[in-house]
């Protein structure tokens, strides 16, 4: 049996996501669950730009590992009128010491830890109909009110 090539990125956009100070739950069924709002944003990239709507959140579960599951709903306005609706699953994890830092809103580099998802993108708007059909994946950064995200296509 032949081994298929892997797939190819393209790069869509880069999101700067803005969020509103963390909800804390407290602890649920799996780990200690926390909500944090999306208030706004931008999109800049090849094939997406627009703003980031204030109508989404990051629903998160810490676990006792350190790891933090990220399970994100929110929308982008594009520049040209379309609305793209993304949800966004992945995990945050890393050293101790660098989640600690990244929790008192301290700068960490993207590469001391680790911020991956993948997304499923959906419009209406025939403009974007490919969003429709296609798996993306992202790379991310948390910063002090901030994440930044870059997704790329999975061709």
């Amino acid at each position: 049996m032949s081994i298929l090539p892997p797939p190819a990125l393209r790069h869509i956009t880069d999101l700067t996501v803005t969020l509103d100070p963390i909800r804390h739950m407290g602890s649920g069924r799996a780990g200690t669950r926390r909500i944090i709002p999306i208030v706004g944003g931008a999109a800049q990239g090849p094939l997406i730009n627009g703003k980031i709507l204030n109508v989404g959140a990051d629903w998160q579960t810490q676990f006792a590992s350190g790891l933090t599951e990220l399970d994100t709903r929110y929308a982008i306005e594009t520049d040209d009128g379309a609305t793209i609706e993304i949800q966004n699953y992945g995990y945050r994890h890393g050293p101790a010491e660098v989640l600690d830092a990244l929790v008192r809103g301290e700068d960490v580099p993207p590469d001391a830890y680790y911020m991956r998802t993948h997304a499923r993108l959906e419009t209406g708007d025939e403009r974007y109909a490919w969003v429709n059909q296609t798996l993306f994946v992202g790379n991310g950064a948390r910063l002090n009110g901030l994440v930044q995200m870059s997704l790329f296509a999975i061709d």
